[in-house]
């Protein structure tokens, strides 16, 4: 503005320069008067362009600013990320019964809840077998799958995943911000729809849009309970194996064993014999009997023979 003031200052004092000189000797002055006009009239001319091509650059770099700033990768990336965690986890236990009341009570003490809970009791063994599936807030998963694992008689497998959805929440965000505004039009022209054939077009469409609200909403909702809340699944193997002690190994205990069952064997055979005799005592004594008279016969008929 200032660079045009001073044009406009220049113009009337040439042209006053002009009017002033009456002279035929001064046309040379008033030609020079005049180039000098031409030539600010083009440098005003110049300089107006300079300054419509710096607005025009301006508003293009404000205009790049601006998509930039709403673009949805750049709104990832300032926002937090959203990330959901899985954990799967494979153990053996030496009491699956307390394992797991406890895994239950510290899923309870850190806010989470049992989503599923299995149990097989193996009959050969008497083993148990199980799984529990929880939720746990994002916060004290680490610390919930280290409890767990620590817990445990052997860990057997374990694997962690995440998987992050930031991306995807941000444009369910923008997607549902457009709807709104479109429900928010669409809701203006049914207020000033006079046709009926217009009212039920704008109703359609109204309808169709808040639906897409709703699944939008319900699939925003799902991935900020996910992301809120990790996954862990644990499948737990109850191992009641007991090793042989050294005392078990010991030779002073297998032979005290050893004669242990002699003993017994014996005390056994003369209780069998004692129960036999005893059991069988009236007939053995009619056979002893028996056998006396008979002894007795034959020999009183063997000493009359060498008698004659």
């Amino acid at each position: 503005m200032e660079k045009k003031l001073v044009i406009c200052m220049v113009m009337t004092i040439s042209v006053l320069i002009v009017g002033c000189s009456n002279q035929p000797g001064e046309s040379g002055s008033t030609d020079q008067a005049d180039q000098s006009t031409e030539e600010a009239i083009e440098n005003n001319e110049s300089f107006t362009a300079a300054d419509d091509s710096v607005t025009d650059n301006e508003r293009e770099n404000s205009g790049n600013k601006d998509n930039n700033a709403s673009s949805p990768s750049d709104k990832a990336a300032d926002t937090d990320r959203k990330v959901i965690y899985k954990a799967d986890l494979h153990i053996e236990v030496t009491n699956y019964e307390e394992m797991t009341a406890d895994i239950r009570k510290q899923v309870n003490d850190r806010g989470g809840y049992i989503v599923e809970s299995s149990m097989h009791d193996n009959s050969t063994d008497g083993s148990v077998n199980g799984q529990i599936k929880a939720r746990i807030p994002q916060k004290h998963f680490r610390e919930f799958v280290q409890l767990v694992e620590d817990g445990g008689k052997k860990v057997v497998n374990s694997s962690i995943s995440g998987q992050d959805v930031t991306e995807e929440y941000v444009d369910l965000e923008s997607r549902l911000e457009s709807k709104k505004v479109v429900e928010k039009r669409l809701l203006s022209f049914m207020e000033d729809a006079e046709k009926t054939e217009d009212l039920l077009n704008v109703s359609e469409d109204l309808a169709n849009v808040q639906e897409e609200i709703e699944q939008i909403t319900g699939r925003m909702k799902y991935l900020q309970n996910k992301v809120d809340l990790a996954t862990v699944t644990i499948q737990m193997e109850e191992t009641n194996v007991t090793l042989t002690s050294d005392k078990d190994l010991n030779t002073w205990e297998k032979t005290k064993q050893q004669l242990m069952k002699s003993v017994n064997f014996l005390l056994s055979a003369f209780s069998g014999l004692f129960v036999f005799v005893v059991g069988n005592l009236p007939v053995l004594i009619l056979l002893g009997a028996i056998g006396v008279v008979v002894f007795w016969i034959i020999r009183k008929r063997s000493r009359s023979r060498r008698e004659e």
